[in-house]
């Protein structure tokens, strides 16, 4: 993998543990040389994560629509900034530079950037990993409601490995680095 999109929080949430694996996710992709695709943002968990990465020396790419500079402040740090003009092309972008996903604690806009993803997986759009960082297992009601989905015949039992995740950002690259989408 040689270049990841993440979705975060453009904040950092209440528990400073979210922050501390950003940081720690962070490392670990400067560590690997693996660069950054996200939003763009210096705010919240995205701020922190870009941060991290930059000040291991890594490479970091944002990509904002112009009318959300000034509500989510764009990092004028980065390694290598696109503006776009919607949303969709936001997404469009970081989809196309991406080798894979990680989602990181986050809210409504990391929830949808999350399920379209799966989404296009499941459809057969992509066959890159998806991959939940569930610190602090952030994400485990949502591992649960997946699994009442397959329970409920809503989502196809074989789909329950489009997504992948740990609280060890090691072991989730690690994953990443070994998903096989043949198994969905």
């Amino acid at each position: 993998m040689k270049q990841i999109c993440v979705f975060a929080g453009s904040s950092a949430g209440h528990n400073p543990a979210y922050a501390e694996g950003a940081k720690k996710l962070g490392k670990a992709f400067a560590e690997k040389n693996i660069e950054l695709v996200y939003g763009g943002a210096k705010s919240g968990l995205m701020g922190v994560l870009a941060d991290s990465i930059l000040e291991q020396g890594g490479k970091v790419t944002g990509v904002m629509p112009t009318e959300l500079f000034d509500r989510e402040i764009a990092h004028t740090e980065l390694s290598d900034f696109i503006e776009v003009n919607t949303m969709h092309e936001r997404k469009a972008k970081m989809s196309e530079l991406a080798d894979g996903y990680i989602a990181l604690p986050g809210g409504f806009g990391t929830f949808e950037e999350l399920f379209e993803t799966v989404s296009w997986a499941q459809i057969g759009l992509h066959q890159k990993p998806v991959a939940l960082f569930n610190i602090e297992g952030y994400y485990t009601p949502l591992k649960r409601l997946i699994e009442h989905a397959i329970e409920a015949g809503f989502v196809p039992e074989t789909n329950r490995s489009i997504i992948v995740d740990s609280a060890d950002p090691y072991g989730l690259l690690d994953m990443m680095n070994n998903y096989d989408s043949r198994n969905q």
